[in-house]
């Protein structure tokens, strides 16, 4: 098997959440390169369309559907959609995650547990559940749930966004157990300091950024397309044998 081979996704149905911009965008980006029938995900079209078309000029294969990730009836229909326009479902990217508050859990209201654990946790959950059975009856697939080190190790001011994350890599280890003879595959990433719209609130603040990335032992933040190399692997034959895997891309920061 070549190279080529052994990372293509040609005859692959790919479905993104959370995939307008950032991480997600450059997995869709990436995917679609590689021959995947991507369908990305967010709660807003006109974004969406603009990253499909984007994809599409440059020789890809994409659909924008828009609809909230923290919505069970959502989710069903974003599925299914996705089912009727491609017949089916090979590989699942569960990135779409919410952070709206910052500060110690002593003072997370009930609305921001509600937000960040129906995003980050219960989606990828509903989801996973409504996958599996068009994933099994297509011989197999890969569910890759986009996580953080905050899931690992605490990170100060995200107290409920570590615990939602920490809640997604053991919900990746249960999935990958029970789906494994099924020839469906789950494992997650856990990003470190990533240059998105998402983190900018940290990497704005020099000082402190100056100050983190000297703790790296790779001294710098990383870039969106370093995250999606690894999707990529995790989505194709050359990761055949990773299930259950919870995979760092963080610089070396939890060493």
């Amino acid at each position: 098997m070549t190279a080529n081979q052994i990372f293509s996704l040609e005859g692959k149905v790919a479905l993104i959440t959370g995939a307008s911009k950032g991480i997600g965008e450059a997995i869709a980006r990436l995917y679609a390169a590689c021959g995947a029938k991507v369908v990305i995900n967010s709660r807003k079209q006109e974004e969406l369309d603009k990253v499909a078309e984007s994809i599409n000029i440059e020789g890809g294969q994409c659909t924008g559907i828009a609809a909230n990730a923290g919505d069970i009836e959502a989710c069903k229909i974003l599925v299914d959609k996705t089912v009727a326009l491609h017949g089916g479902i090979d590989i699942l990217v569960n990135n779409a995650a919410s952070n709206p508050v910052y500060g110690p859990v002593v003072q997370c209201e009930e609305w921001a547990f509600d937000k960040i654990m129906n995003v980050n946790v219960k989606a990828p959950f509903e989801l996973g559940k409504l996958v599996y059975p068009v994933m099994k009856e297509r011989g197999g697939g890969s569910v890759i749930n986009i996580s953080s080190i905050a899931g690992i190790t605490p990170d100060p001011g995200l107290g409920m966004y570590s615990v939602s994350k920490a809640a997604l890599n053991m919900l990746t280890k249960v999935t990958a157990k029970e789906w494994g003879a099924d020839n469906i595959r789950v494992n997650a990433i856990c990003p470190g300091l990533i240059k998105t719209k998402f983190s900018e609130a940290l990497w704005q603040n020099e000082k402190w950024l100056n100050h983190f990335v000297k703790q790296l032992p790779i001294a710098r933040m990383g870039t969106v397309e370093e995250i999606a190399g690894l999707a990529l692997f995790l989505a194709s034959n050359a990761s055949g044998y990773c299930t259950g895997t919870i995979f760092t891309a963080d610089g070396g920061v939890t060493i």
